[in-house]
């Protein structure tokens, strides 16, 4: 089933999101559900609290990415076979270069902008059959896992610009949390907005 996304604006993008454990009922189904509505969406990672649960769960697919071609065979080979959930996810260190990534985000559709994050990480997470993984991630895949990680812990994309940049995204910003956006997939706004708009 695909699921509508979250907009920006809706306090749920906001939460540090809780841990679940294997019982939370529907997991199974609600994963599902997000690769659907990921794929339907061209997205190549979705985090739980973009389809309005704030919970430590997100997805990647790094398929998408493959077909650059700066890339090497093998770096495009690794790429387009990246496919994974993450559950209770922790990242235990960043390291590396910085590098700067042109970056977007479903739940901010029309907004791309470059972002810098250190070039490795390691990070302890459950799989979907709650096995527990310590590993190190690089590049485009530690790129797309730290984005979605920000979901989870209440941060969007936009938090990591500056203060000037935030300055003149302000306006698009407002127009997609007020539902002044198109968008060829399934949005959610926030209530809270919508009310304003009534007004």
């Amino acid at each position: 089933m695909i699921l509508p996304i979250v907009a920006y604006g809706d306090p749920v993008l906001r939460k540090v999101c809780d841990p679940i454990t294997q019982d939370y009922t529907g997991l199974t189904k609600l994963i599902e559900d997000m690769f659907q509505t990921m794929y339907q969406s061209n997205g190549v990672g979705i985090a739980a609290p973009q389809v309005g649960l704030p919970i430590r769960l997100f997805l990647v697919d790094t398929e998408p990415f493959s077909e650059n071609d700066d890339l090497t065979n093998e770096e495009r080979e690794y790429l387009k076979t990246f496919k994974r959930t993450f559950i209770n996810a922790r990242i235990i260190e960043e390291q590396g270069d910085s590098w700067v990534f042109n970056e977007g985000c479903l739940s901010i559709p029309g907004v791309n902008e470059d972002v810098s994050r250190l070039s490795t990480i390691i990070i302890e997470y459950q799989d979907e059959n709650f096995n527990t993984h310590r590993e190190t991630f690089s590049g485009l895949v530690a790129r797309v896992i730290q984005h979605e990680y920000d979901h989870i812990e209440g941060i969007l994309f936009t938090d990591h610009l500056s203060s000037f940049k935030k300055q003149l995204l302000k306006n698009k910003l407002n127009n997609i949390s007020n539902g002044k956006v198109n968008v060829r997939y399934r949005m959610r706004f926030s209530e809270i907005n919508k009310k304003g708009l009534k007004k």
